[in-house]
């Protein structure tokens, strides 16, 4: 069952590395990161899985030690996902969102419980999605879960996706539903819409509702802000 929830944003930019000189303005993301971390521990969890948004060809399970990096954006970073072992030469390279939850863990020192991750693909129907929260929720007698996804991409001019009138309301109505740890409303976020904002964490959110079924969890949101134009969400769920 599901005993508690941290979900983060997953920009490359929440490691120093990688954002240099804009490092500053996501310290505050990455305190209330840390923050949700923490309540993760605190549930004392038998195994913490950490899902994810994933390109289309990325999604899929990965198994303890699986490994990402940042060489991708001129970093020569690398992490891993927990501390089991792996095969270099046939192990599957994290996603981007998925090697961000690995430097969280690995940035907070994480070794309350072994660690998994799960790359879901934006193409993941609402129910499909919340029927893999449930199976993740069945895991272990006591399963937690790293959520990793962004708000929309749409909130100013100079956004990724540009300004989109729809991403605010839409931002705030996630922002709401992880405040409260409402699973209906989180459900409820339209696909479509979604990935017409640039919104990569519907999917992951709507797995964390299926897992939370039954589990009558209550919900805090840590942070919310947009900085570069895209909503960045953090919230605890225990």
């Amino acid at each position: 069952m599901l005993v508690a929830a941290a979900v983060c944003p997953c920009p490359p930019l929440l490691v120093p590395e990688v954002a240099v000189g804009a490092a500053p303005e996501m310290d505050a993301a990455r305190a209330a990161c840390t923050d949700a971390l923490g309540v993760l521990a605190a549930a004392r969890p038998d195994l913490l899985i950490v899902v994810g948004p994933a390109g289309s060809g990325e999604g899929g399970v990965f198994p303890r030690g699986a490994r990402g990096t940042f060489k991708g954006y001129g970093v020569d970073l690398d992490v891993r996902l927990g501390d089991g072992a792996h095969d270099a030469a046939t192990a599957r390279r994290l996603p981007s969102s998925l090697a961000v939850g690995a430097w969280l863990l690995e940035r907070t020192g994480w070794a309350d419980a072994p660690v998994e991750g799960l790359g879901a693909e934006e193409t993941l129907t609402p129910e499909r999605c919340a029927e893999t929260g449930r199976e993740l929720g069945g895991r272990a007698d006591r399963v937690a879960l790293l959520v990793l996804g962004d708000g929309s991409a749409c909130r100013t001019v100079k956004a990724p996706g540009y300004l989109d009138e729809r991403a605010a309301p839409y931002d705030a109505a996630a922002a709401r539903a992880l405040a409260a740890a409402d699973l209906p409303a989180l459900l409820s976020l339209d696909a479509g819409l979604a990935r017409t904002l640039k919104s990569s964490g519907r999917a992951p959110w709507q797995i964390l509702a299926g897992a939370a079924e039954g589990a009558d969890l209550d919900g805090s949101l840590l942070y919310e802000d947009a900085p570069y134009g895209v909503g960045y969400l953090v919230a605890s769920w225990s």
